[in-house]
């Protein structure tokens, strides 16, 4: 099974600890509701976790496979693009998720896309509210 076709089963299954191998230890993760990415396995692994816990019935609906250029160094390389559905706070999303892959084919970086607006600001609340309740950023004085 590819590194999409795993990650995907990881996070529809809800298995936060079959993420762990499919990420480079320096991986990115670009988020619709922060403008700096999420560095580092242990960050976005916590991320996930949070996601895990907000989405309410997220679902794959589709698997593309080709190239793009990553942002860290602007080289092309093996990608997948997932398209998503899933619910927050009541709120439909409609999502992509870029997946960038290294010379392994584990995720180097990771891009999230959402839609519509409402739901964006929906699902940034719900995630800083999660970070906050598991010690990874501080609360807002």
């Amino acid at each position: 099974m590819d590194t999409a076709a795993r990650f995907r089963a990881a996070v529809e299954q809800r298995d936060h600890a079959a993420l762990e191998d499919l990420f480079t230890e320096d991986i990115r993760l670009y988020s619709p509701v922060k403008f700096s990415p999420f560095e580092g396995r242990p960050m976005v692994l916590g991320l996930f976790g949070v996601l895990l816990r907000i989405f309410e019935d997220l679902r794959y609906v589709g698997h593309f496979e080709g190239t793009a250029e990553t942002a860290v160094d602007g080289k092309e390389a093996p990608s997948a693009i997932l398209p998503f559905r899933a619910t927050v706070d009541g709120r439909q999303i409609h999502g992509i998720d870029l997946l960038q892959f290294d010379e392994e084919g584990r995720v180097k970086e990771f891009t999230v896309m959402v839609r519509p607006l409402s739901a964006v600001q929906a699902l940034g609340q719900a995630v800083l509210a999660g970070l906050v309740a598991d010690g990874l950023v501080p609360a807002a004085p």
